[in-house]
């Protein structure tokens, strides 16, 4: 039987809506103006979260996210900043301390997955600018998150949620050694921080994705993209909606007790 590409599934429709309001302050996405990031703040947003979107591209989609957000009533705004860069990092943080005045969590979604090289042909420079944004960008955002969210400096706390993919792990991926070496490094951060910040009311998870139909899965050729749903015990990608819920639910109160954890949501891949 040929792989399925299905990309929802109407039997999770209950996942579309949120399970608990989360605190309050804004909430901080980066990458959220398309694909999973952008299904994260429009949750969060029916929710009554106040959404910061951070996005380094593609300003027209991050637009269309803040302009549906405050369509259905909720408050958004959008901020190009590169996340690598520590200086754009800080001034973003700023700039939605002004909007917001405090936050509630942070998403790191932001994702650079470089071009396919064998090892032979990888240029340090696509290495260093993959890890510059998967782990740099993870680093940079949850240290001006924490600042605001440790009860140490006198937050209220909150929750971060990096985003992972079933790459780090048993699925790997020759000529993807790169991008999969960086979300091995962005888990293992998280764990540390988690340990680390426990104690100042600030959890921290990781979401560990699986084939999931955002654009760019959804643009790769048919032969590829099927090869990718064939390993996929239920036998179809996920909805980037699928993941959101998985998300939010880290960053609710319903995931009070739950910090240093990994979160597969690939499937039963």
């Amino acid at each position: 039987m040929p792989p399925q590409e299905i990309v929802s599934d109407e039997r999770w429709a209950g996942t579309r809506e949120p399970t608990a309001p989360l605190k309050p302050g804004a909430l901080v996405v980066t990458g959220g103006g398309r694909g999973i990031g952008a299904q994260i703040a429009l949750r969060a947003a029916r929710a009554g979260t106040p959404v910061a979107l951070i996005y380094r591209s593609r300003p027209e989609a991050a637009s269309q996210v803040v302009a549906e957000i405050e369509a259905g009533g909720g408050r958004a705004i959008a901020i190009a900043a590169d996340v690598g860069s520590e200086t754009q990092v800080h001034q973003a943080f700023e700039s939605i301390d002004r909007v917001f005045g405090s936050l509630c969590g942070l998403v790191n979604n932001a994702v650079f997955a470089g071009e396919p090289a064998r090892l032979s042909e990888l240029r340090m420079e696509e290495f260093d600018a993959v890890f510059r944004t998967n782990v740099g960008g993870a680093f940079l955002c949850a240290r001006e998150a924490a600042k605001r969210l440790s009860t140490r400096n006198g937050g209220a706390g909150g929750a971060i949620v990096s985003m992972s993919s079933a790459i780090a792990v048993g699925t790997g991926a020759p000529g993807w050694v790169h991008f999969a070496a960086s979300k091995g490094a962005l888990e293992t951060m998280s764990r540390g921080l988690a340990k680390e910040l426990a104690p100042e009311g600030v959890r921290v998870n990781v979401v560990r994705a699986g084939v999931i139909g955002t654009e760019s899965r959804l643009g790769q050729n048919a032969e590829f993209r099927n090869r990718a749903i064939a390993s996929v015990p239920m036998g179809r990608m996920g909805d980037p909606a699928e993941v959101a819920a998985a998300v939010l639910w880290l960053l609710s109160p319903d995931a009070s007790y739950v910090s240093g954890a990994t979160l597969d949501v690939g499937g039963g891949l």
